[in-house]
């Protein structure tokens, strides 16, 4: 029998079997083969396909939305915020029965603030390491772009916009004029106007006595609709250690190639972002996929990676990339990384298959092949040339990856507004049908991958 239709009927067979095995045989499975959700087309779906989709769902990810984004809500790495999470993210994987690693490196300390501003609201920001690590507490006093200050500011919170390269200036003038802490507030910057300013670090030159905090654009806003006074504290987390969160599902059927299939997404945020979109929609996307596939029989290892640190520079995954020996690293088929799956954003309707080249590979061709069964005729991108995520280390050894995302339609830097800031919540920043859709298309690729030699 020739090899290409040998590997046809196994492919089949274990498809076959996946419905078998979940209760969904072929003519149960009716209700997977209606239109999929905004997509273009009726779908012409696969056995594989149809075993996928009519398991997953985006209101069930959401569940563990709520419980990352809203309970734990920032994630920062190293921190205690992120340990939260990636004890969470263990547990319910180790519940669906993966083998499932903790895997520690360290990272750099981190100066973060929280700022109290009612009996039910807490914020964090980014805090200068040349800043006091202090508490403070006091009414405020907006100085807006000022970079020399006259009043008597003691026992005052000094409030100022940002104006780049006089932060220094501008908490120093504070300072001297007996302000307990300095607020800076952020502004939109000129390449990306459209967008929302995040809490930042203020990198000083020289040391100041009081805690001097760089606080997100929503943040100076709120203030200055009405927050009139507000108390704070500045930590130094020391010895940090980050870890990322690794399950897998052995082979079901003779894997000689011991080849794997990764699916992941970074559990991290930035301060004071909870991180909805970016990227708990990809983290829980991950989630619901382990769920959904790991009755399926495959003849490649599945393998759910969820990263800490990313927002630090890739670290987790480039940890973990690093430490693959060069037949581990050749075993692996492809990395489906998702980082913002799910914004509710309006423009942001295409769905971009970005690898770092802009060059087809297994990964954005088995999820161009599964929008075309899915229906999803024009909303995906080509393979176009990005970054900026967890794919990158990957690219860089060799392996098949790409990150895919929900972005405007001009090009995969339009990003939602309040992306990385404060505002990046469920209610404000999450699709239930855009995440359905991820799911659908990363749980077709992925597994039309893996039950393949």
């Amino acid at each position: 029998m020739p090899e290409v239709n040998r590997r046809d009927l196994l492919a089949g067979a274990a498809a076959f079997a996946g419905f078998a095995s979940v209760g969904l045989l072929p003519g149960t499975a009716a209700a997977a083969t209606r239109q999929r959700p905004g997509a273009a087309k009726p779908p012409s779906l696969s056995m594989g396909d149809k075993a996928v989709v009519a398991r997953v769902d985006a209101k069930r990810a959401l569940k563990h939305l709520r419980v990352l984004s809203d309970d734990i809500g920032w994630r920062i790495g190293g921190t205690e915020s992120e340990h939260r999470a990636a004890k969470y993210i263990a547990k319910v994987l180790k519940d669906l029965d993966y083998k499932v690693e903790l895997q520690p490196f360290a990272v750099a300390d981190k100066y973060l603030a929280e700022l109290k501003v009612s009996k039910h609201e807490t914020w964090q920001a980014s805090a200068s390491a040349q800043g006091a690590i202090a508490s403070a507490k006091g009414g405020i006093v907006d100085l807006g772009t000022a970079t020399d200050v006259t009043s008597d500011l003691r026992g005052k919170i000094a409030l100022f916009s940002r104006v780049a390269g006089s932060e220094l200036a501008q908490a120093k003038a504070a300072a001297a004029k007996g302000a307990v802490a300095v607020l800076i507030a952020n502004v939109p910057s000129a390449a990306f106007p459209e967008r929302k300013a995040a809490a930042f670090i203020p990198t000083l030159a020289e040391t100041v006595a009081v805690p001097v905090i760089g606080i997100a654009q929503y943040h100076g806003e709120r203030i200055r609709g009405g927050v009139s006074d507000l108390s704070l504290n500045v930590e130094h987390h020391a010895g940090l250690t980050s870890y990322n969160v690794l399950a897998e599902r052995k082979a079901t059927f003779p894997n000689p190639s011991n080849g794997v299939v990764m699916v992941s997404a970074h559990y991290d945020t930035v301060p004071g972002s909870p991180g909805a979109n970016d990227d708990g929609s990809g983290t829980v996307l991950c989630l619901e996929l382990a769920r959904a596939l790991r009755r399926l029989p495959t003849q490649k290892t599945l393998r759910f990676a969820l990263w800490g640190s990313e927002e630090f520079g890739l670290i987790g995954s480039r940890y973990y990339v690093n430490g693959l020996t060069d037949a581990e690293a050749g075993g692996i088929a492809g990395c489906f990384q998702n980082d913002m799956v799910a914004t509710s954003h309006s423009p942001a309707t295409r769905y971009w298959l970005l690898s770092v080249d802009g060059a087809d590979n297994t990964t954005t061709a088995a999820v161009s092949a599964a929008a075309q069964r899915l229906g999803y005729v024009d909303q995906i991108s080509p393979p176009t040339a990005r970054g900026s995520s967890d794919h990158v280390p990957f690219y860089e050894r060799g392996i098949a990856a790409a990150n895919f995302s929900w972005r405007g339609e001009g090009a995969p830097s339009e990003l939602e507004p309040i992306y990385h800031t404060p505002e990046d919540t469920i209610s404000k920043n999450l699709s239930l049908e855009r995440l359905q859709v991820s799911l659908e298309l990363i749980g077709s690729a992925a597994y039309d991958v893996a039950r393949r030699h």
